[in-house]
């Protein structure tokens, strides 16, 4: 069985073979991993480049910045433009297809314009586990995913993560915005909005895990077990909900199921 470590060779011998790289970076674990593994293989020739839009928080746009400086890599910024698609503000059980379909669109032109770059994502080996709708437009736009291709997990990537010194190592799984909007609700900018507000005012009052799951004028407040137990105190949940209804919302609920993927 082939080690962390020696997957982690096999990483940096195959990025090598590409000789010139872009990667899709969201910040997150894995494409932080990625991006700093690219770096050390391949030097200038690699380049982080993150899609901006309204389903990406002002947050996680500042988390993208601040990792890639610590990693040292090349950094870009390309605008995409989902919301303009019908497809996509939908929010049918295709929406995942139709962001990477256009994020994919773009980095493609961005390698296209640096020589020929490959264009490569943060995708690992527990992920083939799960229903990922973006993993057909990776596919169809010839994206190719590293990590998977030498069999790291997520666990893995988190361990290496934490040697390499990265701060992205213990980072709660993220997801877009328009993820907290049930299926068959539009998405739209308003909604994007309210939620973001939601969870940073959330974030300040010490919860780390969490989701705010929008259901028109409700908002359902997913979190971890410590983020439950901070609730629990009066003067953090008045403060929460004050905070969740100055966001738009007329009604807070906490989901005494806990933060789950997906839910």
């Amino acid at each position: 069985m082939n080690t962390a470590q020696e997957k982690r060779s096999r990483l940096v011998e195959l990025l090598r073979s590409y000789g010139r790289v872009i990667v899709a970076f969201s910040g997150g674990v894995d494409s932080s991993f990625l991006a700093a593994v690219a770096a050390e293989a391949l030097g200038p020739n690699a380049k982080a480049v993150t899609g901006v839009s309204p389903s990406l928080s002002q947050a996680e746009r500042r988390d993208a910045e601040e990792v890639a400086r610590a990693i040292g890599i090349a950094h870009e910024w390309v605008e995409t433009h989902e919301l303009e698609n019908p497809a996509y503000a939908a929010n049918a059980g295709d929406r995942c297809f139709h962001c990477k379909n256009e994020l994919f669109t773009v980095l493609g032109a961005v390698a296209r314009a640096a020589g020929g770059a490959v264009v490569v994502d943060g995708t690992n080996a527990d992920d083939v586990h799960d229903w990922r709708p973006g993993r057909r437009a990776a596919e169809l736009h010839g994206v190719r995913s590293p990590l998977l291709e030498v069999g790291l997990t997520k666990a893995e990537i988190r361990a290496l993560s934490r040697a390499m010194g990265l701060p992205t190592w213990d980072k709660p799984a993220m997801a877009c915005l328009a993820s907290r909007i049930p299926q068959g609700t539009p998405v739209t900018v308003e909604l994007l909005s309210e939620v973001e507000a939601a969870e940073a005012a959330l974030r300040a009052l010490g919860l780390r895990q969490l989701r705010v799951r929008h259901h028109g004028e409700i908002a359902r407040i997913e979190t971890d077990a410590e983020g439950l137990r901070l609730l629990t105190d009066p003067q953090v949940r008045e403060r929460a909900v004050a905070a969740v209804k100055r966001a738009g919302f007329r009604y807070v609920t906490l989901d005494l199921e806990g933060y789950r993927r997906g839910g």
